[in-house]
């Protein structure tokens, strides 16, 4: 029988491989488990594996879930990855650690606005739209740097880097190509003085292309926690 914590420890041994293929450093790569549809029990299980690192798409029931594990709050970084509308700002600002889906100024100057004094600056990343679809979420890849630099400037945030949600791809190289654009971006913002670490990059189907692409933090749900519920 699969558990979570087997599963957990498979993905591990998948991102070590994928880091070695590409000589990187072994531990260069952060896991995010997307817990999205599944319960705190779930959550719970997979912290007492070692994970402390949990993304949500679903800002209600992330707040639901983070307020259900109360208990480990000072323990688990909690990180909104899915599109975020203005009014669900305030929430996010005041109940999470990390919003990896920030691509318009308004977002971020509300997100800014509304973090608590108490807690520490909100940690972001912006969403890039590499495929240039006009309806995809993310800022163009011209449109980047203007929108880092004005994000960058903001107090109560700390822009880390780049997330991405390319669309699917049929093998390995096809999948590098599409994270390629992304790295470059956030390369290209490196160079041009904005001080960026994170590039949010790859899932449970690709995460080998992302890292051999370059990226350094993985988020991970099915290969952890098995199939989405069905509604």
């Amino acid at each position: 029988m699969t558990t979570i914590a087997s599963q957990l420890a498979h993905v591990r041994e998948r991102i070590d491989a994928a880091c070695a293929a590409a000589t990187r450093t072994p531990g260069s790569v952060r896991l995010l488990a997307v817990s999205k549809t599944f319960g705190p029990d779930a959550v719970r299980e997979a912290f007492a594996a070692g994970q402390t690192a949990f993304g949500e798409n679903y800002v209600q029931e992330g707040v639901a879930k983070i307020e259900a594990l109360a208990d480990l709050r000072s323990a688990i970084e909690w990180h909104c990855i899915g599109p975020l509308q203005s009014n669900k700002t305030r929430v996010v600002a005041e109940h999470f650690d990390w919003v990896h889906s920030v691509d318009r100024l308004k977002i971020a100057e509300r997100l800014d606005e509304q973090r608590p004094a108490h807690l520490p600056p909100l940690q972001v990343c912006l969403q890039v739209n590499v495929d240039g679809g006009a309806n995809k979420s993310g800022v163009a890849a011209e449109d980047a740097l203007p929108l880092a630099r004005a994000v960058a400037a903001l107090p109560r945030l700390r822009l880390r880097g780049l997330m991405a949600i390319p669309e699917p791809a049929p093998d390995f190289e096809a999948q590098r190509a599409l994270f390629l654009r992304a790295a470059q971006v956030f390369a290209q913002l490196r160079e041009d003085g904005i001080a960026l670490d994170t590039l949010s990059l790859g899932m449970s189907a690709d995460l080998e292309a992302a890292v051999a692409a370059g990226s350094t933090m993985v988020r991970i749900g099915t290969a952890i926690f098995g199939g989405r519920p069905k509604a």
